[in-house]
């Protein structure tokens, strides 16, 4: 059934306009974006393929540019409209952080936790902090895979110089879940604690994102300076 066919109080539009965006199914936020769906299916149609073939709207925000286009009836000009607003979401989450402080653990995983929880690969970023100790910019320094070590510290500390950040807090994910730091982490830790002092710039923590804690007890991450292995 078409948009058009719909009962009115059933169509996206009218229903998000009568009754709050958060009226909305997720397919039904999705077909608002689209505004058509593909020959013989709606918009919502194409929004609940979507949702079936990336679980969620979670991984749908981490899909690349073509893997959105692999989507029957998603085009070049869709594929860019959602990219852009899973984007804007991203930006929008971290806003409140442009006015206050970053220096707990807890702040840290606020800012980038929920996202790096849900990458597949490895990543390393720098989260850039001015004398204030306010958000400049949380740069990736590092894409890997699995084990794979990350970038050294004369290349994160030319990210960190390049925009004149005063202190930085170091952030990686698991993959596998868990924040339990390697020997590589150790070292690494090490490394770019001395390579930060040479220079004289803050560097504050070492912080791994590992999965959703399986126990209660047990935190999602990892904390270098928390541990007391600064």
């Amino acid at each position: 059934m078409l948009i058009k066919d719909l009962p009115e109080d059933e169509r996206p539009r009218e229903k998000l306009i009568s009754k709050g965006a958060e009226s909305l199914s997720d397919s039904e936020i999705l077909a608002l974006f689209f505004g058509t769906g593909r020959q013989g299916i709606s918009a919502i149609e194409l929004g609940r393929e979507m949702l079936k073939k990336f679980d969620s709207m979670r991984n749908m925000s981490r899909a690349s540019f073509e893997e959105l286009l692999s989507i029957d009836g998603i085009g070049p000009a869709k594929a860019a409209q959602l990219a852009a607003i899973f984007e804007f979401g991203k930006r929008l989450a971290k806003e409140p952080f442009n006015d206050q402080a970053i220096t707990t653990p807890e702040e840290v995983y606020e800012l980038v936790g929920t996202e790096m929880q849900r990458l597949t690969q490895e990543s390393v970023r720098a989260i850039l902090l001015n004398s204030q100790k306010r958000l400049i910019q949380v740069a990736e320094i590092f894409v890997g895979t699995g084990n794979q070590s990350f970038a050294n510290p004369p290349e994160i500390l030319r990210k960190v110089i390049s925009h004149s950040a005063a202190s930085f807090i170091l952030v990686h994910n698991h993959p596998s879940g868990d924040p339990s730091p390697s020997r590589a982490d150790h070292d690494v830790t090490r490394r770019m604690k001395e390579a930060s002092d040479a220079i004289g710039v803050e560097f504050l923590d070492h912080i791994i994102i590992g999965g959703h804690s399986v126990s209660e007890n047990r935190s999602p991450y990892f904390s270098f300076r928390e541990a007391g292995l600064f």
